[in-house]
């Protein structure tokens, strides 16, 4: 939030910005002067003078195109020197996401995060969690002849990850843990006995990294979040299918953040009771099988 100064300050502020960018990119009161279109005597008279008086929003904004800021800068309207079109970019990343595990992308985040609370909105279960069983099913139509080593190379990071002292809170859709139980929808054609094994695993994991693991079911009827991970207060990554985004704005972070919260806060079943709904999930697919509740 920018604050309210008097012009006179403004004016001032003005001049030392004006004086530093020229410095920073060594323009000279000529050189500056030919590239706005005013006199060299213009340029000088905005440097001394020392009254309450600014220039005009066309010199101004010229003076800020030719020295590489932004225009908000050079009248103390913001802190940031550069323009919007360079803030924009610094903060905001397009990168493919190939059809993979855990890319080297996606491995380099987690370690820069490690040790911050990572909220995780996965596009199906997380791969985190899943047994080599899923994983061979999920992936090996993509990975064709690689797909043992991919996935032997990807369980050493899963591995990792879910030993790094981060914290991980995972909100998904009821739905999506539904459809995977009685292999429906994306899950067609998934055998049962991987179906079990795969609950199996995620029982003994919720359960063995509670709290620093949590898991939250939320009803997708009310509420909607994209597959999105919020890497502490570093940045906030999309998965859009064939791209990542990734933003690491401060104002971003902060709003999706936010949005993950409120997933976990009026999520239908907590991390709590979240072992509990898996094993009556198990049950209605093998009760004679089924682990006591």
């Amino acid at each position: 939030m920018t604050l309210k100064i008097d012009k006179r300050l403004r004016a001032a502020q003005f001049r030392t910005r004006l004086a530093r960018a020229m410095q920073d990119s060594a323009t000279s009161q000529s050189a500056l002067a030919r590239q706005v279109g005013v006199d060299r005597s213009t340029i000088s008279q905005l440097l001394a003078d020392d009254g309450a008086r600014l220039p005009n929003a066309q010199v101004v904004g010229a003076c800020a195109a030719a020295l590489g800021v932004s225009a908000d800068w050079l009248l103390s309207l913001s802190d940031r020197p550069e323009s919007a079109a360079e803030l924009l970019a610094g903060s905001l990343s397009v990168t493919e996401a190939p059809r993979a595990l855990v890319d080297e992308r996606i491995f380099d985040w987690h370690q820069e995060a490690a040790g911050y609370k990572i909220r995780y909105v996965p596009a199906t279960l997380p791969d985190m969690l899943k047994t080599r069983a899923l994983l061979e099913w999920e992936y090996a139509p993509h990975l064709g002849r690689t797909a043992d080593q991919a996935i032997g190379a990807s369980e050493d990071r899963l591995t990792w990850m879910r030993s790094a002292q981060s914290d991980y809170e995972i909100a998904m859709p009821l739905f999506e843990i539904h459809s995977f139980v009685h292999g429906t929808g994306y899950y067609q054609g998934l055998p049962l006995d991987i179906r079990l094994e795969q609950i199996d695993r995620l029982l003994t994991l919720s359960e063995q990294l509670y709290p620093r693991l949590r898991i939250y079911l939320f009803d997708a009827k009310r509420l909607y979040a994209a597959p999105i991970t919020v890497f502490g207060p570093l940045l906030c990554v999309f998965y859009a299918g064939g791209h990542y985004m990734a933003f690491r704005d401060r104002d971003r972070i902060e709003t999706f953040t936010r949005h993950f919260d409120t997933l976990v806060r009026e999520a239908d079943l907590t991390a709590r009771n979240f072992p509990t709904h898996l094993r009556h999930l198990r049950a209605s697919i093998a009760p004679e099988n089924a682990p006591d509740i």
